[in-house]
């Protein structure tokens, strides 16, 4: 539940100016750098200290100039990190490590240069390797081929990826769009004149965790009676971190919200208590198809808790065998494991993200319980519902600083959403619009609250 929340002015971005421009996110990294050193999104190695200023903004102006260009008609998307080729390891490559590939002779760094490399650095596989020349002057030495690892991470795989260098990354993901990392962990984001400093990742939220809490421990619950009955059969199945079935929810959440987002169809999930079904679809949606009541509707619930049954039946052992104080195996360990089962398991989670997606590509909205027990798609929501004008966008995740937004400015979908959201408190919406972006909904403290999710 949150309690405390304050206003943040309208038209504000974090330096303080209606917009701003390359300079500016370069000073404001310059200035954040220290924040993020040991980020936990990669440790990183190498040099720590941030350029000077004159250089971020080079790097960084230079990339912003690219982004605005075209390559054979295709939009230029690339990464590029400012490390000398001795910063990587060599000898090494993906996907656990990092390929160095270095030119005979540096390329000048300019937008050009860069517009030119983007199809041979693949935004998902690679980096333009920049460094300062011997006159000062940045150059390109050469290409880092890093694999897609670090990329399913951000769609839902459990791939471990190769650390970068504690330095500079900027990747150009659309024209006028910059995202700032050291090494691997966010910085700062660049997007419509506004620099973002911190990422609104709702998914790793304590509300949302509130929100599902009775699912967990219905999950653990399932758990320990499978557990129970393995210990009668002789077997002794290690202990499992309790974040473990979040994580792996989030897992799943992510990949469909992905997929939904790369679609660009637009798309809206209604998740709800189960207790509330009979409420939410006599009263506030009709559903066009239905789903029959039985198991089958219980598959993602079953397969988190076949995961944790597998989990921790590959790191236990025979009753007589276990130590007296047993290690807690979670994510790091279900990330590592090569066990074929378990790997098999974890597809089905991915797949049932990509059921979800393909309902969603219906007109209408997909109605599930906060359990993933699906009960239909091609949903409306009911017109007759009270018309919300006003919404709290959040700025953090946990939803404690927020602008008022008017709705006049989002389209039906969204409109439909806030108001199912003000009529049933407890309901939590995802919206995903045409364009890609992901918005979550829900009423709290009686006020219809959004956050985009990052």
């Amino acid at each position: 539940m949150l309690t405390a929340r304050t206003t943040a002015g309208p038209g504000l971005d974090d330096s303080g100016d209606v917009y701003a421009y390359p300079d500016d996110l370069a000073r404001f990294v310059r200035e954040s750098w220290e924040d993020h050193a040991g980020s936990a999104d990669g440790p990183g190695y190498g040099p720590t200290e941030a350029p000077d200023e004159a250089t971020l903004e080079r790097l960084i102006s230079t990339c912003y100039q690219a982004s605005l260009l075209r390559e054979e008609e295709r939009p230029v998307t690339f990464r590029a990190i400012l490390a000398d080729p001795e910063d990587l390891p060599e000898g090494s490559g993906p996907p656990e490590g990092l390929h160095r590939l270095a030119f005979g002779e540096p390329r000048r760094f300019d937008e050009n240069e860069l517009r030119r490399l983007s199809p041979a650095a693949d935004f998902e596989r690679s980096l333009v390797g920049v460094r300062r020349g011997g006159d000062g002057e940045l150059e390109i030495w050469g290409i880092v081929h890093t694999g897609p690892r670090w990329m399913r991470l951000a769609r839902g795989g459990r791939d471990s990826s190769a650390p970068l260098p504690s330095a500079p990354v900027v990747r150009v993901e659309g024209p006028g769009l910059l995202t700032v990392n050291r090494g691997s962990g966010f910085v700062a984001e660049l997007a419509g004149g506004r620099i973002t400093g911190s990422r609104t990742d709702v998914l790793h939220s304590r509300w949302l965790g509130g929100f599902f809490a009775p699912v967990r421990d219905e999950l653990v619950e399932l758990h320990e009676g499978a557990r129970l009955e393995a210990e009668a059969r002789g077997e002794a199945w290690a202990p499992l971190d309790p974040e473990l079935p979040r994580m792996i929810a989030r897992r799943m959440y992510l990949r469909l919200f992905f997929t939904l987002s790369e679609a660009r169809h637009g798309a809206t999930i209604v998740t709800f208590p189960p207790e509330k079904a009979e409420e939410v679809l006599d009263r506030h949606i009709s559903l066009k198809h239905t789903f029959a009541d039985g198991g089958h509707r219980h598959r993602f619930r079953n397969l988190i808790v076949d995961t944790m049954n597998r989990l921790a039946r590959t790191h236990g052992g025979e009753a007589g065998e276990r130590p007296s104080h047993p290690r807690t195996v979670g994510w790091e360990e279900y990330a590592q494991s090569e066990d074929r089962e378990l790997a098999e398991i974890d597809e089905a989670i991915l797949e049932f993200a990509h059921l979800v997606a393909g309902l969603a590509a219906v007109d209408g909205a997909v109605v599930m319980t906060d359990r993933g027990e699906l009960l239909g798609f091609g949903g409306e929501i009911s017109g007759e519902l009270e018309t919300v004008l006003t919404v709290e966008k959040a700025l953090d995740p946990e939803g404690e600083t927020t602008v008022p937004e008017g709705a006049e400015g989002v389209g039906t979908r969204h409109r439909s959403a806030y108001r199912l959201a003000a009529a049933m408190p407890g309901a939590l919406l995802t919206v995903v619009s045409q364009d890609g972006n992901v918005r979550y909904v829900t009423d709290i403290d009686g006020a219809v609250t959004c956050w985009d999710q990052a």
